[in-house]
């Protein structure tokens, strides 16, 4: 039986220093630690990845539970890799710093370690657990990253996630791997992004997570866990009296009756509350050790128990000698962990004279040492539990936090020995605290400036590992200390941007209308100018799109004024989408041209890239030079490892497949953006892309698989992106077509409000396309047949025809069910225009359709034969049985009503094969009553 840890085992002895080994009895938690191990056997038998959230308040037995779970796992299972790793409580948290924590222990990285070693321990972790050569290549840079070892930065957070989930996933093969995080209610955004992430992502992986975290996260982020799909959610309650009874009665045999029910009543079902006062017990040496356990050795009768947890462990602090306290209230300021090099540098005291009151503190059992050889923190200092950390802390004097948190914070700078853009928040979070612990002090003003220096730092570091979010939140916290408003306008602009690419808009929109305004106060144009066009790219991204180029086109205006950078042909780039989602073509040209121009001269290949794509959207109605334009952005993303716009090129070059006809590329375009977009964890695209392959199932008439794969797609609680809507409105038509209003209206609800009265004509369409989809999935088949003309007549004017698809069958189908096929001939006749060979098979299928009918309903017989026939024979060269069916439906239809029902039967039996499959019981439905008029006929 092995457990392989990368973990950090707290230890209770150093050398000789031994603590008092009071180990309370586990109890009362047998539910909670049969639920742990039963879903732990459950991911590694069923190989799929799983969460379990523990939440409790602090001192309820989160950590004995963790340690229990351990120790089953060290004696019952093999080949398990255990890691584990804690949460910094600094600031809004230290981006990945628990998982880099895992990393280092799981490579083996001391923190003395120079870059050399820590780099070669890293490369022989990667070349154990990843075997193919290609795959360490891609890895091994993205763990440097998030360990310090490289300049790097990430373009997007998938950019690192994708790598650090294939190592745990390449380790998971060969074993369950086991991932703990403690204190999660102190972690970073980023890091909580990761952990989903990975649930989702890794999902037919043994990968199993376990949380530890106070009620506090549901708090600061009460979305966590909701979208994992395994997930179990445990809270721990108080231990009930008689588990408490039997945790005295374990600890303490021989407890009178009267302090024990005094120590269960204020425990108040919190176990810690009772190791706490058998510990003060032990401390004025009431009790004695016999054996493994301890026994009663003086009067305690009439001992006075504090109250309340907190006050318990505050006593116990009022017990220790002077020197002790200091010492532990010194190291309280450092953090939950702590070097003895550390407490030397903030308490002023010399290490070897620290050794001995440390250890009587570790034998005490405030403190505890890191004995564990894996780990990178061995020989460390830590609080055995975060409140005792918390109360000694609470009892310094403002003046003696000051001056503490500014020694931390000058060690951390300099003889520490950390990588200083790595700590950068912690060193931020002494100094911030310094600063408040005395705001009016003469040095104050010196103080917070070295606060917002280090909380920049703390957000460049961010967003350096692709956590826009966390920085945000240091920029925010920056431009809080801003000296004056120029300084708060930078701030609060970097804030935004980094609020855009976090994709919190509405937040990013408060910043830079601050920021903008307070450079116009100051008199910089120039500044001012740069503002408003981050602005305008949040108000398009939250649909403003004609409010967008309002501040967007004077603010190019001055910025191409100056020497062009890449900032300036990024935002002509990106004014040249916005005015063509405008329906604006002419000028998207004039400012694609002027991006493209910048970009080759200085190749500036993201913005080539996107550019390109751009130009190609713009010229749809030029085939080949659209697609043309459309492959050289993919060349260049794909050589320039730029995903975002690899995919992006992919997914517009299978949309120019669909209007071209060109099914097999459309596949193959589709296929291999779906993979580069669940390899790297690209949600948008890995759902705009899948919602095509579950299209194309809808299509082939296998309407339960595509179902299935869009359960799997990560698509978002409501989603106002233009092909995820695509997708939602096209399970809806099918879940209409199954006459389950249900499960059509639940995909509906998918869709955001914001599609409703956004200014993007994709958008519109599609909302309009919606309304005709329901009123003929509620039967109102004359409500949805201008809907559907007005959809087609939309998509077929923005160039992409072959989108229209589905409004021409459903017109031809609500005409039929109406009995006015003529109703359907205004849009079939939006096809008359374009020649035969301009339309792709299934327009071709849909009109021929309708003309056929129409040509039935007035007695053209003639004229209908040729059209089913050629609507047969065309849909059958496409080869798609729901595109078949229909047309097998109405054909069987005619012939029936010209009493040619011995031709009919094997079309309708053709049609009824195809739809049971599908399970379209609207379509069955039809049919039967077709068939019962045949049977009719021949009676």
């Amino acid at each position: 039986m092995r457990l392989w840890r990368a973990s950090r085992v707290v230890g209770s002895r150093r050398g000789e220093v031994r603590s008092i080994g009071l180990e309370a009895p586990f109890v009362g938690r047998d539910r909670e630690f049969r639920l742990v191990k039963d879903l732990f056997h459950a991911t590694a038998d069923d190989k799929r990845a799983s969460l379990v959230a523990v939440v409790g308040v602090a001192g309820i037995g989160k950590s004995r539970l963790a340690w229990e779970f351990e120790k089953y796992l060290d004696g019952l299972v093999e080949n398990v890799w255990w890691h584990r790793g804690r949460c910094l409580s600094y600031g809004d948290g230290v981006a990945y710093w628990a998982l880099a924590e895992m990393v280092r222990m799981r490579a083996r990285i001391a923190e003395d370690d120079s870059s050399e070693e820590a780099i070669a321990k890293l490369r022989g972790t990667i070349e154990e657990h990843v075997a193919d050569a290609d795959e360490r290549e891609w890895v091994e840079p993205r763990l440097q990253h998030i360990l310090g070892l490289t300049d790097r930065v990430a373009s997007d957070g998938e950019d690192l996630h994708s790598a650090w989930r294939l190592f745990f996933e390449r380790m998971a093969e060969t074993g369950p791997v086991v991932l703990l995080f403690e204190d999660l209610h102190w972690a970073d955004t980023a890091l909580l992004d990761f952990i989903e992430y990975l649930l989702d992502w890794s999902r037919s992986h043994p990968i199993y997570v376990l949380t530890l975290s106070r009620p506090e996260l549901g708090e600061r982020h009460p979305t966590f866990g909701t979208r994992v799909r395994s997930s179990t959610a445990l809270t721990l309650e108080p231990l009930g009296d008689e588990a408490m009874e039997s945790l005295l009665s374990g600890l303490v045999p021989g407890l009178s009756d009267e302090v024990r029910a005094t120590i269960r009543e204020r425990a108040d079902g919190v176990p810690l509350y009772a190791v706490e006062t058998v510990r003060m017990l032990l401390d004025r040496g009431l009790l004695e050790r016999e054996g493994d356990a301890f026994r009663v050795s003086g009067a305690i009768e009439a001992l006075e128990v504090p109250e309340t947890l907190h006050a318990l462990i505050a006593a116990r602090l009022d017990g220790l000698e002077p020197q002790q306290r200091h010492v532990l209230e010194d190291a309280a300021v450092l953090g939950k962990t702590f070097t003895q090099q550390g407490l030397a540098a903030v308490s002023g005291v010399a290490e070897v004279e620290l050794e001995p009151i440390l250890d009587s503190l570790v034998r005490k059992e405030l403190l505890t040492i890191q004995t564990d050889p894996r780990s990178p923190e061995r020989g460390q200092y830590g609080f055995l539990q975060a409140l005792v950390q918390r109360v000694a802390y609470d009892t310094l004097a403002r003046r003696d936090r000051k001056a503490r948190h500014l020694a931390a914070a000058r060690f951390l700078e300099g003889e520490a020995g950390f990588d200083q853009d790595e700590i950068a928040e912690v060193i931020a979070a002494h100094y911030f605290d310094a600063h408040a612990a005395d705001p009016q002090a003469e040095d104050a003003d010196v103080i917070k400036a070295r606060a917002r220096d280090w909380l920049c730092r703390a957000g460049e570091r961010a967003a350096a590992l692709a956590a826009p979010e966390d920085a945000g939140r240091a920029f925010d916290r920056a431009a809080e200390l801003a000296d004056g408003d120029e300084e708060r306008a930078r701030m609060l602009e970097r804030a935004g941007e980094m609020l855009i690419w976090a994709n919190d808009s509405s937040a990013a929109e408060g910043r830079l209308s601050e920021a903008r305004a307070l450079f116009e106060s100051a008199g910089l144009p120039h500044d001012s100018a740069r503002a408003t066009a981050r602005l305008s790219l949040a108000l398009w991204a939250l649909g403003r799109g004609a409010e967008a180029l309002e501040l967007l086109e004077p603010a190019l205006e001055v910025l191409a004024g100056d020497e062009p950078d890449e900032n300036v042909a990024f935002l002509a780039a990106e004014a040249g989408r916005i005015h063509h989602f405008q329906g604006n073509d002419e000028t998207a040209v004039e400012r694609i041209e002027l991006a493209l121009e910048m970009a080759e001269r200085h190749d500036y290949v993201r913005v080539l890239s996107e550019a390109l794509n751009t130009k190609a959207i713009i010229m749809q109605g030029r085939r080949h030079e659209s697609r043309a334009l459309l492959k050289e952005a993919l060349a260049i993303a794909l050589e320039h490892d730029l995903v975002p716009q690899a995919l992006r090129a992919y997914n517009n070059l299978s949309v120019g497949a669909v209007t071209a006809d060109r099914y097999e590329e459309w596949r193959m375009c589709t296929e291999e953006g779906f993979d580069l977009a669940r390899n790297r964890g690209d949600r948008q695209f890995a759902t705009q892309l899948g919602m095509g392959l579950v299209g194309d199932m809808l299509l082939g008439g296998d309407w339960d698989a595509a179902f299935a794969l869009a359960d799997e797609l990560p698509l978002e609680a409501q989603t106002a992106v233009s092909g995820h809507v695509w997708g939602a409105i096209m399970l809806a038509r099918a879940a209409y077509a199954r006459d389950d209003r249900d499960l059509a209206e639940t995909w509906l609800a998918r869709i955001s409000p914001e599609v409703a009265t956004s200014s993007d004509v994709q958008m519109q369409n599609l909302d309009v396309w919606q309304g005709g989809i329901v009123a003929l999935g509620e039967r109102r088949p004359a409500d949805s047949i201008p809907l559907f003309l007005d959809a087609a007549e939309r998509t077929i004017e923005q160039g992409m025809m072959g989108h229209a698809v589905p409004s021409l069958e459903d017109a031809a189908t609500a005409a039929t069910d109406l009995g006015d096929a003529s109703a359907a001939l205004p849009v079939a006749a939006l096809l008359d225009r374009f020649d035969r060979s301009q339309l792709t098979r299934q327009l071709q299928v849909a009109r021929a359709r309708i003309y056929a009918n129409v040509a039935a309903e007035r007695g053209e017989h003639d004229r209908a034969a040729e059209e089913y026939a050629l609507a047969l024979a065309t849909a059958r060269n496409f080869g798609k049985p729901a595109n078949i069916a229909p047309v097998l439906v109405d054909y069987a239809r005619w012939l029936v009503q010209t009493g040619r029902e011995e031709e009919a039967a094997p079309l309708l039996e053709e049609a009824r094969s195809a739809f049971e499959r599908m399970k379209a019981t609207r379509w069955l439905e039809r049919i039967d009553e077709l068939s019962v008029r045949a049977e009719a006929v021949v009676t």
